[in-house]
């Protein structure tokens, strides 16, 4: 049986590089996207059954890439939107937020993703697959600073839900990993100790789940998978 073949995209580092990692150590053909090529290798460039694939994703040339990456390997089983933009350190109020910074944020949290999965759909289809789209509690609550950021991830959640209506043969996940201990959310609170968040590996099984298991299609909370799995 062939192997499943997943794009994990922003897999240098954080959340998409553990989950890159773990994805390949079960057997996952794993296309892992990041901005940087040294970043990639340095991370993934050991792993026989990763493909390593830099470019920017909303670079449409670069997602044509990453499709063709997949359509040579003859399927693509799932699709992880977990690149990320995180815009102003330190994060500022919405009114004063920079347009340029805002429209940027957008491209790569929102319009990026969308781009890439309609690109990614009729291989999804074909192998009735699984869509992540990696979000934030901040598109989903109002938090002072976070108005840029929380608000692409709202259009994203929702964008989600659209997806999950249009196209029921997959299976459509929005999933709010949580606070972790990664180099953005360092950026978030600058020169504050965050020692006490987990580390980005801590939530990947919740993604394995996702990735693995039939849950119905809808909005995750990775805290709220871990403690399900645990009891189960």
């Amino acid at each position: 049986m062939a192997a499943r073949v997943v794009i994990v995209t922003g897999a240098s580092r954080g959340l998409g590089r553990g989950l890159a990692i773990a994805l390949a150590a079960t057997g996952w053909d794993v296309i892992a996207d990041a901005r940087s090529s040294a970043d990639l290798d340095a991370a993934l460039g050991s792993l026989a059954n990763v493909t390593i694939a830099a470019g920017d994703v909303t670079d449409a040339g670069h997602r044509s890439e990453l499709i063709a990456l997949a359509a040579t390997k003859g399927r693509l089983d799932a699709l992880v939107n977990n690149a990320s933009q995180l815009g102003p350190s330190p994060q500022p109020a919405l009114a004063d937020y920079p347009l340029e910074e805002l429209r940027r944020v957008y491209e790569v949290n929102v319009l990026a993703p969308l781009a890439l999965i309609a690109a990614a759909l009729p291989l999804l289809e074909a192998s009735a697959g699984r869509l992540v789209n990696v979000t934030s509690d901040a598109g989903s609550e109002a938090y002072p600073g976070w108005g840029g950021y929380g608000s692409s991830k709202a259009a994203l959640e929702h964008a989600s839900k659209v997806l999950a209506v249009e196209h029921p043969a997959l299976k459509v996940y929005w999933v709010d990993p949580g606070d972790m201990r990664t180099a953005m959310h360092q950026a978030a609170y600058p020169g504050e100790d965050i020692s006490d968040r987990p580390a980005p590996e801590e939530r990947v099984p919740a993604l394995l789940r996702l990735l693995s298991e039939e849950l119905p299609s809808g909005r995750y909370a990775a805290g709220d998978l871990l403690e399900a799995g645990a009891e189960s």
